[in-house]
């Protein structure tokens, strides 16, 4: 028998295997498709929050179950990535999103204050001494100032970076920087200005040291721009009379609080896009929400917040929203905003359009916003997590 006859014909591939494999390539494709055509409509932050709390039992309202923490006044909420920190005159308290206390400091602290990126919380007492630093599920880091030094701020960026600004014997200010395993980096100190703040890129490569002085009889704000690796400042950022109450360094623009105005500066070339307030007063600002700032405005310097508002980093209006309640509690992160009233919690996306309302808040009076869209909420008591359908 000849060779060619002996040889096996090769076998043809299954038709219904063939079929299948058509049928699942079309299916990928269309729903490619789908997703870009329809990308604002779907919502993929639910399936985040299916993901991060498929182990949290919650009730037919989307809360879990409330758990006591260690209260005390002058509270403070905040959502991290792995749990709840909370901050007051008492000390500082970490849980999980259960309940379970990962770590805590007890001591009095006169002016608690709290700052935090997504997945690291500092507590620290503003005019004290002390000051510590949580991420993941414990306390990863703690200072202690020395001699007649005095904290005035600290501040974290989302690799976990820590700025310390402190009143220091001997100069006007100083700014450390210490990386995410507490390691000190550079130390900036000043004896010609005052330094009242500071605020880290996301990259970790430059530290915005905010000052204040005065220059022929008027007051003046800069902000420096310093490499982390010396103690010069490449570039410097004049702000005029503008009193800074709050900043945040994210995505290449630096967003800067005063009193009446919102400033949002380009720390390349030094150009400042500005939102005034006009004829309203200040009532409330969260930098938390990505590319966008949450104004609270008032019309009377007393009173309440009358208006909501988001402002894009060029300095224009997104969105506005009049405010018919008062606002006990508010706070923004990812696309999200949420506003706290004594009647209902209401998280909105970003131009403002509401998203989810919770009709019954127990009585709360903080609230935190994650990224996913889900809220913390809190009173003097207890604490619990709210998770929108």
């Amino acid at each position: 028998m000849s060779n060619e006859t002996s040889a096996k014909k090769p076998k043809k591939p299954n038709i219904f295997f063939r079929l299948l494999a058509l049928l699942v390539t079309a299916a990928l494709v269309l729903g490619a498709l789908t997703l870009v055509v329809y990308r604002d409509r779907f919502n993929l932050d639910a399936l985040k929050r299916w993901l991060s709390y498929r182990n949290l039992e919650t009730g037919e309202t989307g809360e879990a179950a409330p758990f006591t923490h260690a209260g005390g006044d002058k509270l403070s909420v905040a959502y991290l990535e792995n749990g709840i920190l909370l901050s007051s005159a008492a000390g500082a308290h970490y849980y999980s999103f259960s309940g379970e206390q990962y770590a805590e400091e007890v001591l009095a602290m006169e002016n608690p204050v709290m700052s935090a990126s997504a997945k690291t919380g500092v507590v620290y007492d503003a005019g004290g001494q002390s000051l510590f630093l949580f991420r993941g599920t414990e306390e990863v880091f703690d200072l202690t100032l020395e001699g007649e030094a005095d904290l005035l701020s600290a501040r974290v960026n989302d690799s976990g970076w820590l700025a310390v600004t402190a009143q220091q014997s001997g100069y006007k200010g100083a700014v450390t920087v210490y990386d995410s395993h507490g390691e000190k980096v550079i130390q900036v100190s000043l004896s010609s200005t005052f330094v009242v703040d500071a605020a880290l890129s996301p990259d970790c490569k430059t530290v915005a040291v905010v000052t204040m002085d005065q220059s022929n009889g008027s007051f003046r704000s800069r902000v420096l721009l310093y490499p982390v690796n010396q103690k010069e400042p490449k570039a410097t950022l004049e702000l005029g009379s503008c009193a800074v109450l709050d900043l945040d360094y994210e995505n290449g623009a630096l967003w800067v609080l005063g009193e009446d105005r919102l400033l949002v500066a380009d720390p390349d070339t030094g150009a400042l896009q500005t939102y005034s307030f006009g004829r309203s007063y200040l009532k409330g600002c969260s930098f938390g929400g990505d590319g966008f700032a949450l104004l609270l405005l008032g019309r009377y310097r007393a009173g309440s917040a009358t208006q909501a508002l988001t402002i894009l980093p060029d300095g224009t209006e997104e969105a506005a929203l009049d405010l018919s309640g008062q606002v006990l509690s508010f706070d923004s992160a990812g696309n999200y905003c949420a506003l706290l009233t004594g009647s209902e919690l209401t998280i909105r996306t970003r131009d403002l359009t509401p998203y989810a309302v919770l009709a019954d808040t127990q009585g709360a009076r903080h609230t935190a916003l994650s990224p996913n869209g889900s809220a913390l909420l809190a009173d003097a008591q207890q604490a619990w997590l709210y998770i929108p359908d």
